[in-house]
């Protein structure tokens, strides 16, 4: 009977210390003092979205200051949907509705949860150099020449790409210009060249966005209506968000940030500063904000 049990026992211990792994490899480390969400959060950022690279550096700070640890991981709009709809991203700050994201969210709607809108002013654009000799897109074609026949844009996956290819251009009559894709990087560079050299120049630009207080820009009007729609900017979450993250899926929720405070928060991270660790310039920008940013928690 002993030489018998002997294995009988090892097996037991061998079970046990196999259940005791499996209970270890399934503990998730939780924010504490009372907040039971899940403490590591990946919040994934759209390259070259500069008003997303702000609010994600922000929330970044505030949910690192109460115990989190955040990772921001930096992609293109398609791996972010992607990434968001098999859970490798928990969450992302800067989906455009109802127009500019409206197709991503045809596709992975139904996988990713909504968190709500945090902005409600935004809005697609063509904008040109404030002295330039004209006011409306209508008037864009008869003077195609005075801005090189070139119209400068985006990322050609960019929603706004995709309106300016399928709408404004076919509207205004703007197929003999050369419409050119490469980067929102490129786009800004042209941009200030122009500008600092007093030429004319034209770009698809958005609202919000740095540039409308660093360059001298007017928006063409629009009659056609081509990118009328006003749009929002919403946070969206993993499936599974609000059950690993209540705590922080309210606070998100309910996070809102209009485009004055916006742009002051986008001048300090793009504009005075010329470097990429954003750190102590969103601390600093807290410190200047602090009734505004306790209430996001509040």
């Amino acid at each position: 009977m002993k030489i018998r049990s002997t294995p009988l026992i090892a097996l037991g211990a061998v079970s046990l210390l196999a259940l005791a792994g499996c209970a270890a490899e399934t503990e998730v480390d939780t924010v504490g003092n009372g907040n039971d969400d899940q403490k590591n959060v990946t919040l994934a950022v759209f390259n070259g979205w500069d008003e997303g690279v702000a609010v994600s550096e922000l929330w970044k700070a505030i949910l690192d200051e109460k115990g989190y640890n955040v990772e921001l991981e930096y992609a293109g709009v398609a791996p972010v949907y992607e990434g968001l709809s098999t859970g490798d991203y928990d969450l992302t700050m800067d989906i455009w509705l109802p127009d500019t994201h409206g197709e991503y969210l045809e596709t992975y709607g139904d996988e990713i949860t909504d968190l709500g809108a945090w902005n409600n002013e935004s809005k697609l654009t063509i904008a040109v150099n404030a002295d330039a000799p004209i006011d409306s897109l209508a008037e864009l074609a008869e003077n195609a020449d005075l801005f090189g026949n070139q119209i400068v844009g985006i990322e050609a996956g960019a929603g706004l790409t995709a309106a300016t290819e399928d709408r404004v251009i076919p509207s205004y009559g703007l197929e003999g210009m050369e419409f050119t894709t490469s980067s929102t990087a490129a786009m800004l560079t042209e941009l200030k060249a122009a500008t600092d050299a007093g030429e004319n120049v034209v770009v698809t630009l958005w609202e919000p966005h740095w540039a409308y207080g660093s360059f001298p820009i007017k928006n063409l009007e629009d009659p056609e209506g081509t990118l009328e729609s006003v749009e929002s900017l919403h946070s969206f979450g993993s499936a599974d968000f609000s059950e690993k993250f209540p705590q922080a899926s309210g606070w998100i929720e309910g996070f809102e940030m209009d485009l004055e405070t916006l742009y002051t928060l986008e001048e300090a991270m793009f504009v005075d500063y010329e470097g990429s660790d954003y750190a102590p310039i969103v601390a600093q920008w807290i410190e200047d904000n602090q009734e505004y940013v306790d209430g996001l928690t509040s």
